[in-house]
C-alpha cells in the first residue's frame, strides 16, 4: 500500500468503515515467489463468514476519464499484464481459499455524481469514490492487449460490465441486495452519470 495514494487510503478506509480485516502490503519491494520477481499486492483482506479470502491490487481512476477539457465517459479498467500475472502468482503462493482481485476505486468528478444508494459508494476526505472489484482469473479470460510498449491489457466495456461488482459482494458474498452487475451503457446525464 503507498499512502501517499488517495485512492488506496480511500480503499483502507472503506474497508475499515466496513469492518473488514486487512493487511496493507509495503509495496515498495518486489518480490521473488518461485524464481520470478512478483509485483507487490496492495492488500490482503479477509471478509464475513463465510470467509472471502483476498490478494488485492487496487486500480485508481477518475470518472469521467481523460482530461477536464475533454471529458470521456468511460469506466475505465485497464491493467498491467504484470498486475494480472502478480496477482495470480500470489493467489496460488496463499493457496486455494484466496483469489486474485482487481479493485477498481474510481473517484467520481464534478458535476457527475452517482444516486446515493448506489452500492459501495463512499465519500472520504470530500472526495466521492465508487469500490468495484473483478477477479484475476476471469479478468485474465477476457483481456486484450491495450498496448504492447506499455505492457497495458484491457476488457472491452461489454465484458466489463459483465464481470464487474460491487467489491461487497465480492468480500462478503452474503451481503444483502449489492448482486447487481452493470447493466446497459455508461449513461452522459448530469448529475447522475450512472447507475454502475
Amino acid at each position: 500500500m503507498d499512502r501517499g495514494h488517495h485512492y488506496e487510503t480511500a480503499f483502507a478506509a472503506f474497508l475499515r468503515e466496513r469492518n473488514i480485516s486487512f493487511i496493507p502490503v509495503d509495496e515498495a519491494r518486489r518480490i521473488w515467489l518461485g524464481g520470478v520477481e512478483t509485483k507487490s499486492i496492495d492488500f490482503i483482506v479477509v471478509g464475513s463468514p463465510p470467509a472471502a479470502k483476498l490478494v488485492v491490487d487496487v486500480k485508481g481512476r477518475k470518472f469521467p476519464a481523460g482530461p477536464t477539457h475533454a471529458p470521456r465517459l468511460v469506466w475505465e479498467c485497464w491493467a498491467t499484464a504484470e498486475d494480472i500475472a502478480g496477482l495470480l502468482r500470489w493467489k496460488d503462493l496463499f493457496g486455494e481459499e484466496f483469489r486474485g482481485v482487481l479493485a477498481f476505486v474510481y473517484e467520481i468528478q464534478p458535476p457527475y455524481a452517482l444516486p446515493p444508494e448506489t452500492p459501495d459508494l463512499f465519500v472520504y476526505r470530500h472526495r466521492q469514490y465508487l469500490i468495484r472489484g473483478v477477479l484475476a482469473s476471469d479478468y485474465r479470460r477476457q483481456m486484450k492487449t491495450r498496448s504492447v510498449r506499455w505492457g497495458t491489457v484491457d476488457l472491452p466495456a461489454r465484458i466489463f460490465r459483465q464481470l464487474v461488482q460491487p467489491f461487497s459482494c465480492i468480500v462478503c458474498p452474503e451481503f444483502p441486495g449489492d448482486r447487481e452487475r452493470i447493466q446497459g451503457k455508461e449513461s452522459a446525464q448530469i448529475p447522475c452519470a450512472s447507475s454502475f
